[in-house]
């Protein structure tokens, strides 16, 4: 892959063969994200475990201090007062079965969370096709099928962040934006890392956070010294 000028003058800061410490990284990580638009500073965790066991599963959720730096679009799928709950609570989008064409025949996926509350999974459950591989599908272990969708909603908006493994037992997740302050960062970072690692399942045996790398948008990745984390 061909690396433009910019990427390769910031990965000459970064030494490929060092673990650095979380501040250093994070540090680092800011003075790389050079592209002309406010980067997201992401970590990914590759676990010693093996999501394919149901009890090695790691997946949850959690608020970061400082939010994402994004604004997040939030579809609550709910009936009777709970429709009218759903929009004090500053949901963009608030439905139930007439939303189901709409999502599975005309494609509409103009929202980043889908919170549902229990009595709605029958009928979320018709989008599993629609919303499973893209990450969307409500659920309990994230906080995401609840009957108080006020919480729900107040916590997404305020920079809850869902994690999970992925096929690689590799959890992608962001933690802010280029244009946070470091302390701000590391506030999410620590935050993060205190919930995947309180998430350990009982099973997992051996070194349970085999690599903790960050990186920028466009930026290069540093390497984190594992042994400090756990």
């Amino acid at each position: 892959m061909k690396r433009g000028k910019k990427y390769l003058e910031a990965a000459k800061l970064i030494d490929r063969t060092t673990q650095y410490e979380p501040e250093e990284a994070i540090d680092l990580v800011k003075k790389t994200a050079v592209a002309k638009f406010d980067e997201t500073i992401e970590a990914h965790i590759r676990l010693g475990v093996d999501g394919r066991h149901a009890d090695q599963q790691v997946r949850g959720a959690v608020v970061l201090p400082h939010g994402t730096g994004k604004k997040v679009r939030v579809l609550v799928f709910a009936k009777g007062d709970k429709l009218s709950e759903a929009e004090a609570a500053g949901a963009d989008f608030v439905g139930g079965e007439e939303l189901i064409p709409k999502i599975q025949n005309d494609g509409w996926l103009e929202f980043d969370v889908v919170v549902a509350t229990p009595d709605m999974m029958g009928v979320v459950g018709r989008l599993g096709r629609v919303l499973g591989p893209k990450g969307l599908m409500p659920n309990p272990k994230a906080g995401t099928v609840t009957m108080d969708v006020t919480k729900a909603v107040n916590d997404i908006k305020a920079g809850k962040i869902e994690y999970r493994l992925d096929k690689a037992n590799i959890i992608h997740v962001p933690v802010g934006k280029a244009s946070f302050t470091a302390e701000q960062l590391n506030d999410n970072f620590n935050t993060l890392m205190d919930a995947i690692i309180k998430a350990k399942p009982s099973s997992a045996k051996g070194q349970y956070l085999r690599s903790v790398t960050v990186t920028s948008t466009m930026g290069p990745g540093v390497k984190i010294n594992t042994a400090k984390l756990a």
